[in-house]
């Protein structure tokens, strides 16, 4: 068990040490606060914690975690510079919810037990012998009606061979058939009669993973028999047994029509009694075969089968076996066990996954699906980019993910407890940018704060900073940004002093940096600090494959962003999506989805072929429009005049197929973001021509 240390034992300090005492996962070795009286040290004493004023001497290679809940930031940096590097520190806030996490989970394990011990309830409760059998003929299941009529004690039977425990057992043979024998007369050892059934447990997809066998002492079945010669009575006792559980019921006859539900049966279901009695069996079910009718065909019970019963499709599990009397099948009973409340559990327990996640940068690894050998390679030189200091280049088409990798690179390192500052070099204006990298001094512009502004770098010191369009730095800028990869320090704009930093710099284009440094764009100096890791992403076209998976993620999280119930796509709309060559790559895949998904019907559940817009490729798109331009040919015009022209429709064509998105426009056509505003600008493109 690992050792903790809390630091702070105010409210928040005594409300983890009580949680994390009564969770029992963790150790606290010591609680330290410099008021002795304070209610958290107070009680450590009652339970034996050591206590003291000062966490330094108690700070040795025996604690693990250290839980810091002062609320002090200057604690909490000195902690940080004297742990060692196996220790843990958490902030008072991420260990009180973990600490709630933790102490949820022990609710829901406890939870399970009771229900776990209800069912041995129930199981034993019952007037039949039960025994159970793994694949290998072992005894798992023993109940108490089977040691009365056997004579064997549970304790006797669990863990042997079920022949050694009842000699005259077929429970082997019916492991070898996988056949079901029902209402079989045997004798056992003891002179007793009885009448058993027994069935093979098969799973869904064909494994066998045991058998059980349910009997009854015949003289019981006989006593009853004479003591209850009323039908109805017999009827009433019954329907009285399966009212009672919690577990929804239902028994149809040969011909598969409905004969008896029980309450629980229509609290899960939302079918009342004359929606489902006399009516066919698949009344009942919203999505999924009719188990009936397939046990009515196979005269086999199936168990385990998963589907959505009633008009609000609740998930449930189902189980149903045939009734056989005397050799004829006689109908089918299942029963339907509830999913909705553990699969809700499950999602909240998500919710609370992602919350954590969130306090930090976003996405890690595991976020990111990438199968082909390109993806894979570029996944490996990240992992390793991030266990060094080394400036990072993420080189790729935009919308390929270069941002995904820079919050992957910066959770996987060692700074993915400080700041992640992102940056976007083409969305700040030029006379702005280099204040708000960098920072100003208080007079040095007017309209500048008083007492200056710190910049990016200096709010992400001791983090990373993700410096996106990179080739979109004007070169003055660029030459501070030189500046700060050889020095490991800044100037703020209208300032003298150098102050030092301590920033990882993840930088990212789109553009052909090479071109820049032969058009004097772009500064060589700068281009082999930046360059020392590149990493080159590839677009989705060199990696159709992985659209499949990418379409499960994004479909996923579009539905819960937009409240959706969508499941996934059709193989015709799959097949138009494998088609296209995805200039915009995965955030143009993700807008088509999300374009998709908000035009569809509510019980939609697939997005199919008519829910996806016209998608051509970019090659046919040129091709007509040259075709076109050529039809239009004016012979006493000049060359630039026409170039000029088919430059405008070229233009107007891709705003128009991308929706009017000039930035993804810009990349589309190779463009920066400022020359596709110029040629906007310079060839009169209304903005009514875009729609």
């Amino acid at each position: 068990m690992q050792n903790v240390m809390i630091v702070g034992a105010g409210k928040g300090g005594t409300a983890i040490l009580k949680i994390l005492k009564e969770s029992e996962v963790l150790k606290v070795s010591v609680v330290i606060d410099r008021n002795l009286n304070a209610p958290g040290i107070l009680l450590a004493r009652t339970e034996g914690i050591n206590t003291g004023t000062d966490w330094q001497p108690y700070l040795t290679d025996q604690i693990d975690i250290i839980i810091e809940v002062t609320g002090n930031e200057v604690v909490f940096q000195e902690l940080r510079n004297a742990k060692n590097k196996q220790t843990v520190l958490i902030p008072g806030s991420v260990a009180f919810l973990v600490a709630k996490i933790m102490e949820e989970k022990e609710d829901l394990i406890e939870k399970h037990k009771n229900e776990s011990y209800q069912q041995e309830l129930i199981f034993n409760a019952t007037n039949d012998g039960m025994v159970v059998i793994d694949k290998n003929g072992k005894v798992i299941l023993f109940n108490t009606r089977a040691q009365e009529i056997i004579g064997v004690t549970k304790e006797q039977a669990i863990g042997k061979y079920v022949v050694e425990v009842i000699p005259t057992s077929r429970l082997p043979f019916i492991l070898e058939s996988r056949r079901i024998e029902a209402n079989q007369e045997m004798v056992l050892e003891n002179d007793r009669k009885i009448i058993t059934t027994r069935i093979p447990i098969i799973e869904e997809n064909g494994t066998l993973i045991g058998a059980f066998a349910v009997f009854k002492d015949i003289t019981e079945v006989v006593n009853l028999a004479e003591e209850l010669t009323d039908l109805r009575e017999i009827q009433t006792m019954l329907q009285a047994i399966i009212h009672s559980s919690d577990d929804a019921i239902s028994v149809v006859d040969e011909n598969g029509r409905g004969i008896l539900i029980n309450p629980a049966y229509s609290r899960i279901t939302g079918l009342t009694q004359e929606q489902v009695i006399g009516q066919p069996a698949t009344a009942d079910i919203s999505e999924g075969e009719s188990m009936h009718m397939k046990v009515l065909q196979t005269r086999r019970a199936v168990r385990g089968v998963p589907m959505r019963v009633g008009p609000s499709k609740r998930e449930v599990i189902v189980n149903v076996a045939p009734i056989i009397v005397k050799g004829k099948l006689k109908g089918s009973v299942g029963v339907i066990h509830d999913m909705s409340e553990m699969k809700s559990l499950n999602r909240e327990l998500n919710r609370a996954r992602q919350l954590i996640r969130k306090l930090e940068a976003k996405y890690t690894f595991e976020d990111i699906i990438g199968q082909s050998d390109e993806m894979v390679l570029a996944m490996e030189q990240a992992k390793l980019g991030a266990k060094t200091p080394a400036t990072v280049l993420l080189r790729g088409e935009s919308g390929t993910g270069k941002e995904l990798f820079a919050h992957a690179i910066h959770n996987a390192s060692d700074r993915k407890y400080n700041k992640f500052i992102r940056v976007n070099c083409a969305a700040i204006s030029e006379t702005l940018l280099e204040s708000e990298l960098f920072g100003y001094e208080e007079g040095a512009f007017s309209g500048a704060i008083r007492g200056g502004k710190r910049g990016f770098f200096e709010e992400a010191n001791n983090g990373s900073i993700f410096l996106d369009e990179i080739g979109e730095l004007p070169v003055n800028t660029q030459a501070k940004l030189l500046r700060v990869l050889q020095e490991k320090e800044i100037i703020r704009v209208g300032g003298t002093k150098p102050i030092s930093i301590n920033v990882r710099i993840i930088a990212a284009t789109n553009v052909n940096l090479e071109k820049g440094i032969a058009k004097g764009s772009f500064r060589e100096d700068l281009y082999y600090r930046l360059n020392r890791m590149p990493i080159h992403i590839p677009p989705l076209r060199k990696r159709k494959e992985e659209i499949p998976l990418l379409n499960e993620r994004l479909i996923q999280k579009i539905s819960q962003d937009y409240g959706r119930n969508v499941e996934g796509i059709t193989p015709a709309a799959l097949k138009q999506l494998m088609e296209y060559d995805w200039p915009g790559n995965v955030r143009e895949l993700e807008n088509i989805l999300g374009r998709a998904i908000i035009f569809m019907n509510y019980n939609d559940q697939f997005i199919d072929v008519q829910h996806l817009p016209e998608l051509k490729n970019k090659k046919n798109l040129t091709e007509s429009s040259v075709s076109n331009s050529t039809d239009s040919v004016v012979m006493d015009r000049t060359l630039a005049d026409m170039m000029e022209e088919f430059e405008a429709k070229i233009i107007k064509q891709s705003l128009l197929r991308l929706n009017g998105n000039k930035t993804l426009t810009a990349k589309t056509l190779g463009l920066s973001v400022r020359n596709l505003y110029y040629k906007i600008e310079k060839y009169n493109i209304e903005k009514n021509s875009m729609q």
